[in-house]
């Protein structure tokens, strides 16, 4: 590892002259060819919900195999997400992106072709490393070759496509599966990223800027090892335990990820005093903002995961819905969430933390009334009256995607703000598939007793993380006009 980097605005982007085409060196067509790379392994970790009762009629999966089909991708993207930004910084952007992209077009032809869980489980624990060396380049290119207006445009953009991808990917998941192209039942929802990736690649090698960091950060590869391997302990036991009785071995691996939690902490620590950037650093992990504002984007992100795991879940295997209509249910939480996107930077700009906390509130009023319409009606619910209830939440989370991502970020020094950013990725990747992990064994427990019982228990737990991201937003740093312009990934 190397010592900490001067500040980003010391350090000249390096890029192509056969790329610099249209105004800030990247062509027009470049930025949305950029989200398209970004957009699918966002969709990637949760289109496979709807797919889930698919997959088990297929390939005669246990509950706790579900589960790893959507965790173990969610804990490989988060554990060598900064490590994909350091690696730009390092080789190039471009060259990654590329690579990283052909990595991720591979793993998805893997995933589609699997013959068996494990096979399946193997190759989304690629698809999550390859995503993760992906997507960091989408943003630091963009932070790279773009200024003043269409740098802005384009980091909205971002925003409102990993925000739209979450909820679209079940959208797109239930049609694919429900189409049953040529019998193969839920296999596409992996092959369609073979035509649109190999499409972005072409277009992408044209089109895109090579530009890398003459100053980059070193590779934390002891801390990202360690990390990984804490995250892994964790959620096997997590995961598996429950179907399998909590034998000793789960016990063993839950004390396991303790200790190797703590000696993450020492390694780290020791590194940063060494003068190394570390990859998730103590001292910026301690800023105010950093410390409350993960802690809740972690709550946050566990209770969004478990909820998409177990609605689709809750619809297909409850309500007898096929995995079409399971998709469409979610409809109108992606519009909803979608057009929140757009108004959060003025609303958040306009009235700071009170526009989370409401939005908070009207997240946990919406799932108040998902509940309450399900248990009310089971099991003759028509998914037409869980729309607005859906809706509400969706709006709601938007403006608390959108706040908490800018104030995390709020005590960051700008040349520190890429790591800080890697940071908050890698946590809000982490509470996705620990969500899964803990809340989805929670509902898959209680299943088979009642399934609307096991939903209304998962998101009355979703509305008691509601509530104190209500309470808790209070605790963050008030938005200036410097938080709003905050730094984004560019590890």
């Amino acid at each position: 590892m190397t010592t900490v980097s001067p500040s980003r605005s010391a350090e000249p982007a390096l890029i192509s002259p056969r790329a610099a085409a249209g105004a800030g060196g990247l062509h027009p067509l470049g930025v949305f060819i950029l989200l398209a790379g970004a957009f699918m392994p966002i969709m990637d970790f949760f289109i496979t919900n709807v797919a889930l009762p698919s997959i088990d009629s297929s390939l005669h999966a246990s509950a706790s195999s579900l589960q790893l089909v959507i965790a173990a991708y969610g804990v490989a993207y988060a554990a060598l997400l900064v490590l994909g930004g350091r690696l730009g910084d390092r080789y190039g952007r471009h060259r990654l992106f590329l690579g990283a992209l052909v990595a991720f077009v591979l793993a998805s032809l893997a995933c589609g072709l699997a013959p068996t869980m494990a096979v399946l489980v193997g190759a989304r624990i690629v698809q999550g490393g390859a995503a993760a060396l992906l997507v960091p380049q989408v943003l630091a290119t963009f932070h790279h070759v773009l200024d003043g207006e269409r740098k802005a445009r384009a980091l909205a953009l971002y925003g409102a496509t990993s925000g739209i991808a979450s909820v679209v990917g079940q959208v797109v998941g239930g049609l694919l599966v429900s189409a049953n192209i040529a019998g193969t039942s839920w296999r596409p929802i992996f092959l369609v990223n073979v035509p649109v990736g190999l499409i972005v690649l072409l277009v992408a090698a044209r089109i895109v800027p090579a530009t890398r960091s003459p100053h980059p950060v070193g590779i934390d590869v002891r801390g990202t090892i360690l990390f990984a391997a804490t995250l892994t302990a964790l959620l096997v036991p997590l995961t598996e335990g429950h179907s399998l009785g909590w034998p000793w071995w789960t016990w063993s691996m839950l004390t396991l990820a303790a200790v190797l939690a703590v000696a993450t902490c020492w390694v780290e620590t020791r590194a940063e005093r060494r003068g190394e950037v570390p990859l998730l650093p103590p001292s910026l992990l301690r800023l105010p903002s950093m410390a409350r504002g993960l802690t809740l984007v972690l709550l946050f992100s566990m209770g969004f995961g478990a909820f998409m795991f177990a609605f689709a879940l809750t619809v297909q295997n409850g309500l007898h819905a096929d995995a079409l209509h399971g998709g469409l249910a979610v409809v109108p939480m992606a519009c909803a969430f979608f057009a929140g996107s757009l108004l959060a930077p003025h609303l958040i700009g306009r009235f700071g933390r009170a526009a989370m906390s409401t939005g908070a509130v009207v997240q946990l009023i919406g799932l108040a009334l998902l509940v309450a319409v399900l248990v009310h009606g089971w099991p003759h619910v028509s998914l037409w009256v869980t729309a607005v209830p859906l809706a509400l939440a969706g709006a709601g989370q938007s403006m608390l995607f959108a706040g908490l991502f800018r104030s995390v970020l709020a005590d960051v020094p700008t040349h520190l703000g890429g790591i800080g950013s890697g940071a908050l990725i890698t946590l809000q990747q982490s509470g996705l598939a620990l969500g899964v992990a803990t809340l989805g064994t929670l509902y898959l427990t209680l299943a088979p007793h009642d399934i609307s019982h096991a939903f209304a228990t998962v998101a009355y737990v979703q509305m008691g993380i509601a509530a104190m991201l209500a309470v808790g937003t209070a605790a963050l740093p008030r938005f200036t006009r410097a938080v709003a312009d905050a730094p984004v990934i560019d590890s």
